[in-house]
């Protein structure tokens, strides 16, 4: 079974952009996931749709209400998965969701379905650290890698956290929901550098990238980016466009992908 690290491209900073699992369509899905491996990303966030997502901004909502009315769920979202690894997907594939899916799944259907469609991570934001004890002992026994949070209120729990932490570790930037942010707290500086300081393993800034300039900014002090609202705000600017001539629309897409990654583009 081929693992998140073998599969991970050589980039010295890491591009990871989220997409919904089944926004603006199934079919589409896929096709973003192959457009975003070609325009550079080194870590695919699938986020399976969820009707009460603590931890999501407007933007991020309304992504999972449209691949909702698709009838995604988290099974046909490791199908979806599995389809991308058939036509050529190579980068890691980390699974975005909440962990009352996980639950309804069964474990044990949830670890096989992930092996057979080549999940390689797992991400559940609302499932605290000090409670996922044995579902990282399950991810370590299938090689899949838990992927741990860590926020500016987390000071008394940081080295624990990035003491276990695998693959990357997110660092989020703000206090809140995920959505476009236009500046960050000056505050947000010394506690990347913290994190990187005690991280053994990349860390990546996300919640309210947005912006090329602020990739330009913040990367001196973290190892990557992820980048959900802003890029899920692109799709949904352009679902109309998708109807019309899909070709030139993922082309657009793709420049416009590409110049808000610009500052780690210039790096490879």
């Amino acid at each position: 079974m081929t693992t998140y690290l073998e599969r991970l491209p050589k980039h010295d900073k890491l591009f990871i952009p989220f997409i919904m699992s089944g926004d603006p369509t199934p079919e589409l899905t896929i096709k973003l996931a192959l457009l975003l491996e070609e325009a550079g990303a080194s870590v695919l966030e699938l986020g399976v749709p969820y009707s009460d997502p603590l931890a999501d901004g407007p933007v991020i909502q309304r992504a999972s209400k449209r691949a909702l009315a698709h009838k995604t769920t988290i099974k046909s979202t490791m199908e979806l998965a599995g389809e991308m690894r058939r036509r050529g997907l190579k980068i890691p594939i980390i699974l975005f969701t909440y962990f009352n899916p996980v639950l309804q799944l069964g474990e044990e259907s949830f670890f096989a379905l992930a092996k057979q469609n080549q999940v390689d991570g797992l991400l559940i934001p609302d499932l605290p650290f000090e409670e996922s004890g044995r579902i990282r002992e399950k991810c370590s026994e299938h090689a899949i890698t838990y992927i741990s949070l860590v926020a500016p209120t987390s000071k008394e729990r940081m080295n624990t956290i990035t003491e276990h932490a695998q693959g990357f570790l997110y660092c989020i930037s703000s206090l809140g929901v995920t959505g476009v942010r236009k500046e960050f707290s000056e505050e947000l500086y010394a506690f990347l550098e913290e994190v990187k300081k005690k991280s053994n393993v990349p860390t990546a800034v996300g919640f309210g990238i947005s912006e090329s300039e602020h990739i330009q900014t913040l990367k001196p002090y973290c190892d990557g980016f992820v980048v959900g609202s802003a890029l899920i705000n692109m799709i949904e600017q352009k679902e109309k466009q998708f109807k019309v001539d899909e070709e030139k629309t993922l082309h657009e897409l793709k420049q416009q992908i590409e110049e808000l990654i610009s500052p780690l583009l210039a790096e490879r």
